[in-house]
């Protein structure tokens, strides 16, 4: 089974912030681990300067044989019952990308004590 990466660039609208955040956290993680081929999730705060064009960052985990086929499967269900899209959520700015890894995870060397 081939492992990817689907990370998602958003904001909020404007003045709905803490609307955003309360349900990404508590409801929009948990729906989209609810489509198969999807197996981990993440959630980040961009701090510093960024040349992202959003403050907040999902990294999903996937692991499956075709990821088209999940990403449909995603896509068929936002915006339904299975998968509400918040209104907090500003829809037009949304930046996706599927990461297909080159290398393995590198670890540093331990310090010396």
């Amino acid at each position: 089974m081939a492992h990817y990466q689907f990370l998602v660039v958003s904001n909020p609208v404007a003045g709905r912030e803490d609307e955003f955040n309360e349900w990404y956290d508590r409801q929009h993680l948990h729906d989209v681990l609810r489509v198969p081929g999807f197996v981990g999730a993440r959630r980040f705060k961009v701090s510093g300067e960024s040349r992202l064009p959003g403050n907040y960052v999902a990294i999903y985990e996937l692991e499956c044989a075709d990821p088209g086929a999940v990403l449909a499967s995603l896509n068929a269900r936002a915006g339904t019952s299975d998968m509400p899209i918040s209104p907090a959520l500003d829809v037009a700015n949304v930046t996706i990308a599927l990461l297909t890894p080159l290398t393995e995870r590198l670890s540093a060397p331990p310090t010396p004590s």
